[in-house]
């Protein structure tokens, strides 16, 4: 574990980012202000209502890094665009484990060891201070199911003499990626190196402000992992889920113990990632530590949408998207917990990958999602926020097959084990950013 701690003054630190937000005690209250909280199905802030518009840009640190792969005033232009959009919510990755697998993100946070990557953290430290001086929140999740930063496959990696399988490889067709995933769940070596971890970043002090990351209202939230789920195959999933629960909310505890004002949440996919069994969501989401549900929507991922023939399959993706929507409103209900649409995403027109390709049917997939939340959140239901997948802003594909590539620093929404352009979204889609802007206003205007 890196064991550089030390830090300017605050004073110095309100010199070098003098709109950071101060984390302020309330008169009366023992409790600090500025930490969004749950209250019900409903999210609070300094006792009003918080719904939120909000964005997935996983690769900020890598921007915010003081190193040739970094771009701190990229970092800075692409904050100021998602908050003229009115996006006040971001989620991020906090993590990413140097790995052999194929199409893996490079630099990583860290290898086996726990002497952990200070440059790419001061990255994620410089990432939360300029969110400060927007006044924008963060998600941040700490390992990934997949394998395209490291995450659980590369922890096993680590500790049973280098085995893994990579996603994707014709010898291992799907689930055998998932299905051997999901010993992680059961192998406390590796649940150790990641506790380990995590211990490390939630207990970290922010080099740039002086702040305790548990005593920044920036953060939002800390998210167990991207996309976790106890198996791929519906019977291993129900054999796993009693090691995978265990492994939920011991992770949970362990968090709030170090973070207490900080929420934590999932990072599910919700029913795709759970068997398609409410039960099973609902039990992923039952801890009294796990604050919210979660889930993520992929029309061109499911087959719901046919990406040879968008037009023909549009109307489907739409309508099992709005059914898909609505079972989790009625678990979140259930659990009397808000609920947050992290993720979804939709190609461009032709399932292509260029800026100049328009955006005529992403943007009325947006529309529906942004309108089932908008009507839920106006008759007081659970869903809270939104986070589209993915901001690319001024980012660009380096090469023309659209393929990222070891060492490319090109840093977009869509991650390395996917075409670049893909399902991101780019600060020249005029169109997608009117309906983003539109709909923030929307959702603002029932918070005041």
């Amino acid at each position: 574990m890196f064991t550089r701690r030390q830090i300017l003054s605050a004073s110095a630190a309100a010199a070098v980012l003098p709109g950071a937000v101060a984390c302020a005690t309330m008169p009366g209250s023992a409790s600090p202000t500025g930490f969004v909280r749950r209250e019900g199905v409903s999210f609070t802030l300094n006792g009003k209502p918080y719904r939120y518009t909000g964005a997935n840009a996983w690769y900020l640190p890598w921007l915010g890094a003081a190193a040739d792969y970094g771009d701190n005033a990229r970092l800075g232009r692409e904050l100021d665009r998602l908050k003229a959009d009115g996006v006040n919510n971001i989620r991020v990755s906090a993590s990413a484990e140097l790995s052999p697998l194929t199409n893996s993100v490079r630099p990583a946070f860290r290898d086996r060891g726990t002497d952990y990557n200070e440059t790419l953290l001061v990255g994620l430290d410089r990432t939360l201070a300029e969110m400060a001086r927007r006044d924008m929140k963060a998600v941040l999740y700490l390992t990934n199911f997949w394998e395209w930063s490291g995450g659980m496959m590369t922890y096993l990696h680590w500790v049973n003499g280098g085995r893994y399988i990579n996603m994707n490889d014709p010898a291992h067709p799907w689930p055998e990626f998932a299905d051997m995933n999901a010993d992680f769940y059961r192998s406390p070596e590796a649940v150790a190196l990641y506790h380990h971890y995590i211990r490390a970043v939630v207990g970290r002090t922010n080099t740039l402000t002086g702040r305790a990351y548990r005593d920044d209202p920036t953060i939002m939230s800390w998210q167990l992992s991207n996309e976790p789920r106890a198996a791929g195959d519906l019977e291993k999933v129900r054999q796993n889920q009693p090691a995978f629960l265990t492994w939920v909310n011991s992770t949970a505890r362990l968090i709030k113990s170090i973070a207490p004002n900080q929420l934590v949440s999932t990072g599910s996919e919700g029913l795709k990632g759970s068997g398609e069994r409410a039960e099973i969501v609902a039990d992923t989401h039952r801890s009294a530590d796990i604050d919210y549900v979660t889930t993520h929507i992929w029309p061109g991922n499911w087959g719901w949408l046919d990406r040879q023939n968008m037009a023909g399959t549009h109307a489907n993706a739409k309508a099992q998207t709005a059914d898909y929507i609505a079972k989790h409103v009625n678990i979140a209900r259930g659990l009397n917990k808000p609920l947050v649409i992290e993720e979804f995403g939709y190609p461009r027109d032709g399932d292509l990958y260029d800026p100049s390709v328009p955006t005529t049917m992403r943007d009325d997939f947006y529309e529906t999602i942004y309108q089932a939340a908008l009507n839920d959140a106006r008759a007081g239901g659970p869903v809270a926020g939104t986070n589209f997948w993915a901001w690319n802003g001024e980012g660009r594909a380096a090469h023309p097959d659209h393929r990222f590539k070891s060492g490319d620093t090109a840093w977009l929404g869509d991650p390395p084990h996917e075409p670049q352009g893909w399902y991101g979204v780019f600060d020249t889609d005029t169109s997608t950013r009117a309906r983003i802007r539109t709909h923030a206003a929307a959702m603002r205007a029932l918070t005041v």
